[in-house]
Parts: C-alpha cells; sequence; structure tokens
C-alpha cells in the first residue's frame, strides 16, 4: 500500500513539472508547423517554380510573445518547421496547381515577420507585415520582376490561444498568392513580359516623297544625277556610300507579340559623288554597291524569320544579328571591290554581276 501510495504521488509529481514547464519546452523547439489549407480559389496559368529569401537579418518568420507559469513574457524567434523557404514553398506545392507546363514563376521574401508585443488589457498584439516579389523564370537564370505584394494583418490574442499566429502566418500566404493569381488574370494578355511568343512580319521601308535619301527598289535604280556630293580627290572616278537600317513596331494582341520590322537598304545622294568619264559601266560598277546591300538586307531578314525570339529579350537576339549584317556588308563590298579593282577589272566585274543578279533572282528581289 505504502509503496503505491509513493508511486501515485511520484506520478503527479512528475506530471505538475512537466505541465509547469511546457511554455519552456515550446520556446526550446522555437518552430511553427504551417498547416495545409486549400485555397478558395484557382490559380491561373502559373507555378511556384522556387522561393528565394532576400529578408534582412534575423530571417525569422515569428517574434512570439511566450507567458510562463509566473506570468513573465519572454520573446523568442521562431521559424516555419522545416525552415521558412522549405515550409512556403511546400505549403503551396501540397495546396495551389504545380504543373510544369504553367508559366514558372519565383517567389521572394523581402519581408515575411509577425511580431508580437504585451497589450494593455493584459493580452498579446501581433502584426504579420509581408512584401513578397513575383518573378517570371527566363532561359538562362534570367528573373523577369512582375509584380510585388505588400500587406500584413494586425490581431490580438490571449495568452492561450497559441494557434492563431500560425494561422495568421497561413492567411497571409493564401492572400499573397491570390493577390498575385488576381493580378496574373487581369494583365496575361495585355502586359508584354507575359507574351507567349513573338511573330515577326517583314516589310521594306518606303517614303512617298523622295527626299536625299533613296530605298532601294529594283524598279528605281540609281542614276548620274542622284551624285550630288562634291568629287573628292584621288584616283577613283565615283563612290557611293550604302547603309542598311530598321525600324520596329510592337504590338501586343492576346498575349501574342506581333514584330513588324521595316527593313531599310538606302543610299543618300548627298554621300555620292562622281567625276569624269560617267558612263553606263561605271554607273553599273556603283549600282552593284546598292545591290551589295540590298542582298545582305535580305540575309537580314532570313537569320531573324529563322529564330525562335524569346519574349524577354527579343531586341537583343535581333540587335545581335543587326551588328553581324553590317560586318557582313563591310566584308562583301570590300571583296567586291577588291577582286572588280574598283570596277576596272572588266572580266571580274562581270562574274560579280551575275553572281548579285541571281541572288536577287533566288530573294525574289528581281
Amino acid at each position: 500500500m505504502t509503496n503505491n501510495r509513493l508511486k501515485i504521488i511520484l506520478f503527479w509529481l512528475f506530471a505538475l513539472i512537466f505541465a509547469g514547464n511546457l511554455s519552456l519546452a515550446q520556446i526550446n523547439d522555437s518552430t511553427l508547423l504551417l498547416k495545409d489549407e486549400k485555397p478558395e480559389f484557382s490559380t491561373n496559368g502559373f507555378h511556384i517554380l522556387r522561393v528565394e529569401d532576400e529578408r534582412s537579418e534575423p530571417k525569422e518568420t515569428a517574434k512570439l510573445l511566450i507567458i510562463n507559469n509566473s506570468g513573465t513574457s519572454i520573446s523568442r524567434l521562431f521559424h516555419l518547421k522545416g525552415g521558412d523557404v522549405f515550409a512556403i514553398k511546400n505549403f503551396i506545392i501540397h495546396n495551389f496547381n504545380q504543373a510544369d507546363s504553367l508559366k514558372p514563376v519565383v517567389l521572394t521574401l523581402k519581408q515575411f515577420q509577425l511580431t508580437e508585443i504585451l497589450a494593455s488589457n493584459n493580452g498579446i498584439a501581433g502584426k504579420l507585415a509581408m512584401e513578397w516579389q513575383f518573378g517570371l523564370q527566363r532561359e538562362y537564370g534570367v528573373v523577369t520582376p512582375l509584380i510585388t505584394y505588400k500587406g500584413g494583418y494586425r490581431y490580438t490574442r490571449s495568452a492561450s490561444e497559441n494557434e492563431i499566429p500560425e494561422s495568421i502566418l497561413r492567411k497571409g500566404i493564401l492572400n499573397a498568392m491570390s493577390f498575385f493569381n488576381n493580378w496574373l488574370t487581369q494583365h496575361l494578355n495585355t502586359d508584354i513580359r507575359l507574351a507567349r511568343a513573338v511573330k515577326v512580319n517583314f516589310t521594306d521601308y518606303t517614303e512617298q516623297l523622295e527626299g536625299d535619301t533613296i530605298y532601294y527598289s529594283a524598279s528605281r535604280p540609281i542614276t548620274w544625277s542622284d551624285f550630288q556630293d562634291k568629287p573628292r580627290a584621288g584616283n577613283f572616278e565615283a563612290e557611293v556610300f550604302t547603309g542598311i537600317g530598321f525600324n520596329e513596331q510592337t504590338v501586343l494582341e492576346n498575349g501574342l507579340i506581333k514584330l513588324t520590322i521595316a527593313v531599310k537598304v538606302y543610299l543618300p545622294k548627298s554621300a555620292a559623288w562622281a567625276k569624269g568619264d560617267k558612263n553606263s559601266y561605271a554607273l553599273d560598277h556603283e549600282q552593284r554597291h546598292f545591290d551589295i546591300a540590298k542582298i545582305i538586307g535580305e540575309h537580314f531578314k532570313q537569320k531573324i524569320a529563322a529564330m525562335v525570339l524569346a519574349v524577354w529579350d527579343y531586341d537583343g537576339f535581333i540587335n545581335e544579328q543587326y551588328l553581324e549584317t553590317l560586318r557582313e556588308q563591310t566584308r562583301m563590298q570590300n571583296q567586291y571591290d577588291r577582286e572588280t579593282r574598283h570596277g576596272m577589272d572588266r572580266e571580274e566585274q562581270e562574274i560579280w554581276d551575275k553572281r548579285i543578279d541571281n541572288e536577287l533572282k533566288l530573294l525574289h528581289v528581281k
């Protein structure tokens, strides 16, 4: 009998000690388990590829007040179980559509912290502050920023309502996701950053009224009257300066970038000069410089048409090809003059004439 009474006393003493130190055990754990909760909305066309943490120190999600048995409050930093980044990504995976075929979005935590202080009524007052940035993952590791969500909550609780901080964090996550989902729905077909593809159409730049600049046309060959600059000293009888450029017009229709590129192949009259015998053979040599520029301009179109342009940096790819086009023109113009000896080698000139005419036909210019 004595032994049984002793066992009972020891059991209750152990239970009393354990109960008295329950809050301290919670403090030592320092983690909050984020529960699953299905949203009341369906996500529209995106999945969270990854979560990044760019918060300033400390990066723990919550600074909570713990009231011990003597009524003393202790402030302690908490993080989500498994780590904040893991827990948030895991919550999204469990509760949202995460199909890989959807737009890959990177979620960056700029601010996500819940802070509690003692309230005047002996309760606990809490505040959740959030700043989440959503960006679109592109090729080569590039992320295009889209929109930033800023929000939060205020609440009060008693010392015994330990579930409230976790529920507030969960509510904050759902609200941020809802905010981004609504924004994406509204801008999916109107924001160029969200475009799904680029479609290119080419035209040849023209002007209704011809001024100083001649824009290439098969029906408008150059004439000696176009050589309006003063003759230069040297061994050459004539000279023209051709150029290649382009204008761009962009329209976004139903999430598709429709890009119209007007290619300019031009020859300024004010930069063309001639002296000596202005015969048809010499004029043909200069015309062939203009024809070569047209050929290279068509090559520029072909290169762009063969590319699958990235919606996030199509201009970069086009400009890269444009610079190569200028280099190609320089190489071919120099080769033409070098091999024909600036038109003095008639046999070589005839070879080049045939080569140029054949390529113009293949390009459907003539």
